[in-house]
């Protein structure tokens, strides 16, 4: 589909995504991060199936108070893609704030929560109260992951990807319906997607998951290229094509190329006549 199309379908909801990995059909999902809302419009457009993002903010209180009308600015901006929200940790702090919490976020306009390392019975108390959980496995986020050394690949031998495995069913079986694998062999991220009859989707691993997701950082080139993962691929130099749009721009005004006598219009002489004229005695 163009960039400038709209997509045909609805609203991208769980039902939809279940949907599309029972016909075997690849699900394609990016991550702003707390960038501007107009990189999810412009998924929105490029019939991309799921946005994980957050909000922004100074610090976690900041970020946690925000993420309700971020959500809210993001949903009028991109109607169809599923908005699949990061939620904090202390959103789940016990089951009866995750409820609370993440049943604010879907009417918001969320489709899912994504609540990293959360535990079995939140996830089972979440959907009991018809909250759709996106979960995900293998390498967690930041400091959730300082007792095995730091973001690192994760289920190098068969002990390691069993667990991962044993983590991601139980979360099925809680009632999560979708996830993100990130970081493990692509054989294991492989064979726990056959293994799952939920969408299993791949950040860095096996391309015969149900999708996989890119952030916009590496997809775009926001960062170095030398900085990037293994399993980034840049897709478009964002800098280089919005800078070049900017510099132009101002190139054209200094030079007087634009505005030209087209990208305005003119005054009624008489009545132009009549203004200087009052102009002079004001």
């Amino acid at each position: 589909m163009a960039i400038s199309g709209v997509p045909t379908t609805g609203r991208k909801t769980i039902w939809h995504l279940q949907q599309k990995k029972n016909k075997g059909e690849k699900l394609t999902q990016i991550s702003p991060g707390a960038l501007d809302p107009i990189f999810a419009a412009a998924a929105d457009r490029a019939d991309i199936d799921i946005l994980r993002y957050t909000s922004p903010g100074e610090s976690t209180q900041h970020m946690s108070d925000n993420l309700g009308w971020w959500t809210r600015y993001t949903r009028e901006r991109a109607p169809h893609i599923h908005l699949n929200t990061l939620v904090p940790t202390h959103f789940y702090a016990d089951k009866y704030t995750a409820v609370k919490e993440c049943s604010k976020l879907i009417n918001d306009g969320a489709d899912s929560v994504l609540p990293i390392g959360i535990p079995n019975d939140v996830v089972e108390y979440l959907t009991l109260n018809h909250v759709p959980v996106f979960g995900h496995v293998g390498i967690l986020s930041s400091w959730q992951v300082t007792n095995i050394g730091g973001f690192r690949r994760v289920g190098k031998t068969a002990e390691e990807a069993l667990v991962i495995y044993r983590q991601a069913y139980e979360y099925q079986e809680s009632g999560m319906k979708a996830m993100t694998i990130e970081l493990t062999p692509r054989e294991i991220s492989h064979a726990i997607a056959k293994k799952l009859h939920v969408p299993v989707i791949n950040i860095a691993g096996s391309d015969e998951c149900d999708g996989s997701e890119l952030v916009i950082y590496d997809l775009l080139k926001l960062v170095p290229e030398e900085t990037m993962g293994i399993h980034a691929k840049v897709y478009g130099d964002f800098y280089g094509s919005i800078g070049g749009a900017f510099k132009a721009f101002g190139d054209e005004v200094r030079s007087g190329a634009y505005p030209a006598e087209h990208n305005g219009w003119t005054m009624d002489e008489k009545e132009y006549d009549k203004f200087l004229n009052l102009l002079e005695n004001a």
